[in-house]
């Protein structure tokens, strides 16, 4: 790990504990390093370490309303959406065992949201009780975020939190806590996490996840016996030896090192297939989800480390797409969300004539579904046919989430994007196309070599185009790519200049976009209860957690029914506030 979260670790490593905010005298051979003492890392972000309230009672977004890569928190808890059946067999200790109990933390994007599901209905079903209280936990899963500096640093100070609360319950309990490490970070600093946090008991990557529960029983002491991983040394003719797990060999130390540690880190390769998806354990309210039809990324964006450790593109398969869906709105889902890495990318690399726009057709037929959103399209794949089908359909709403990262040609170009003309081009077909079309964006500010005249000009057509929805962020140089080997790296304060102004400038586009929605009619899908009472929604504009919200009050006429989560009403915008719109309920 480079960067802040690498000086942090080396910084933990030789016992560095120093005030928040301030640089601490690094040991000799080690940079400085800013990182809270470990006694107060538990208070950095709540009194109860790790605990937010249960997704069902509150918003659904996390004070991060940048944009769909930006990361998040999402706590699992009783009020979460759980799984109806257990369809996994298990042999335990047998009837009156008490289940361990695991609480779980997820980090980062949506689809990274979907793995945590998926993760949840495993444990659920091989035994495990679901809990939001990390201090009752008898283990703890954190599932990482490993996309940029900021998102790999929450992720590090989550795990070490984690690992204060098992010092904690030894110390004080007696109690053997354990911690498992998944997502992004496991997957792409696997062994640097698990020489850095020894407290980590399991640190797991994508192709193993299936192996979680098994291993966290085994590493509990439980005595549940679930299908375990098959470990073994392979001596070859010329003497040597590998370690295997499950028949795949295991590069790295020598066997007897990589013995101990195997059942420890357990990554394997990014590029793996797609498991069934369906009846996960949601993270998400009742009625929203997110149906991942894709995974993988063949795109070289210069700064983009994603598939490196997200692996190579591939379309999820048809017949399982369309099951997935039928069941989320069975389990009560109304708004259903596509997300992957390149979304309108989904059926290319299938080549059988199945893709976005048959999906959506297919979608928009399934009865109680009344929302479908596209997130995280590339500005490019927009055939005739799905442009059409988003102007068409219905439930398809108006709204298109395609990151363009930038506008000037030269930094596109330095970006390995499509060209502006391209990307312009497009963007005035699709207002023209689509009517009411809501074009949700994100731009990185400060890329290496960025001019004050490419700023500008970004600037200067953000001001003309006038994006409904829009969020910038400052570059991050990741290792491994071409980006972050530049030697025109842009000042930190300059890069976060240009995004303040970025964003001041957006500020002023949505207030005015929400103050020409009063007056109107709009259907909104209520979300939830904030701490006051007051019920927040969202209409078909705005995306979950990124987007601004819709405040909503009773209405005052005799014979409108009271507002309820989950509801579908139509509403009158009465008012704006900033970005958000304030309405009431007309029938």
């Amino acid at each position: 790990l480079d960067g802040s979260c690498g000086r942090k670790l080396r910084a933990r490593k030789h016992g560095q504990a120093v005030a928040d905010g301030a640089v601490a005298e690094a040991p000799p051979g080690l940079p400085a390093a800013t990182m809270p003492p470990p006694a107060q890392l538990l208070s950095a972000r709540a009194q109860a370490p790790l605990h937010l309230p249960p997704r069902a009672a509150t918003p659904q977004r996390r004070g991060a309303r940048a944009g769909p890569g930006s990361a998040r928190r999402c706590v699992a808890s009783a009020a979460s959406n759980p799984p109806e059946e257990r369809t996994r067999e298990a042999s335990g200790p047998g009837p009156g065992a008490a289940s361990p109990k695991v609480s779980f933390v997820s980090l980062g994007c949506a689809k990274n949201t979907v793995d945590g599901e998926i993760l949840l209905r495993d444990l659920s079903q091989g035994g495990f009780e679901v809990t939001d209280d990390h201090d009752a936990a008898d283990a703890i899963v954190i599932n990482t975020c490993g996309f940029v500096e900021d998102a790999k640093g929450e992720s590090i100070e989550a795990i070490l939190e984690a690992a204060q609360l098992k010092q904690e319950a030894l110390d004080e309990r007696g109690e053997k806590k354990k911690i498992v490490v998944t997502g992004c970070l496991a997957q792409r600093y696997s062994h640097e996490l698990a020489d850095e946090i020894p407290e980590a008991d399991l640190v797991v990557g994508f192709e193993h996840y299936a192996r979680v529960p098994s291993e966290l029983h085994a590493a509990l002491g439980t005595g549940v016996q679930l299908p375990t991983p098959v470990v073994s040394v392979q001596q070859a003719s010329d003497g040597s030896a590998t370690v295997q797990l499950d028949g795949v060999p295991l590069a790295g130390a020598g066997p007897q090192e990589r013995m101990q540690e195997v059942q420890r880190v357990q990554v394997g390769e990014p590029t793996v297939p797609f498991r069934q998806e369906g009846g996960r354990y949601r993270l998400t309210p009742k009625h929203t989800a997110y149906l991942r039809v894709a995974e993988g990324c063949d795109h070289k964006c210069t700064f983009c480390a994603i598939p490196s450790f997200r692996g190579k593109f591939r379309s999820k398969a048809w017949s399982q797409l369309l099951e997935e869906a039928q069941w989320l709105v069975k389990d009560g889902v109304k708004e259903i969300n596509l997300i992957a890495e390149d979304t309108n990318q989904y059926g290319i690399d299938r080549k059988d004539g199945k893709g976005l726009a048959e999906l959506l057709r297919e979608l928009n037929d399934i009865e109680g579904l009344e929302w479908i959103r596209i997130l995280y399209a590339y500005p490019s794949y927009f055939s005739e046919e799905l442009i059409d089908a988003i102007a068409e359909l219905p439930k398809v709403c108006k709204y298109i989430d395609m990151p363009l990262q930038h506008i000037a040609n030269f930094t596109l170009l330095a970006m390995n994007r499509p060209p502006q003309q391209h990307t312009v081009g497009l963007l005035h077909k699709l207002r023209e196309r689509i009517p009411g079309l809501v074009l949700r964006t994100t731009f990185i500010s400060g890329f290496p070599g960025e001019t004050e005249e490419d700023h500008r000009e970004l600037v200067d057509f953000c001001k003309e185009f006038k994006f409904e929805r829009m969020g910038t962020f400052v570059y991050s140089e990741e290792e491994g790519t071409p980006a972050g080997e530049r030697e025109d790296q842009i000042d930190v304060a300059t890069r976060e200049a240009r995004r303040d102004e970025l964003n001041e400038l957006q500020q002023q586009i949505q207030m005015q976009f929400a103050t020409n929605r009063v007056g109107t009619e709009v259907e909104v899908l209520v979300d939830a209860v904030d701490s006051d009472g007051f019920f927040i929604g969202r209409s078909r504009l705005e995306s979950p957690d990124v987007d601004p919200v819709v405040f909503l009050s009773e209405s005052e006429e005799e014979g409108v029914p009271r507002l309820a989560v989950g509801q579908m009403r139509r509403c009158k915008v009465t008012g704006a506030s900033l970005s958000d719109i304030e309405a009431y309920p007309v029938c």
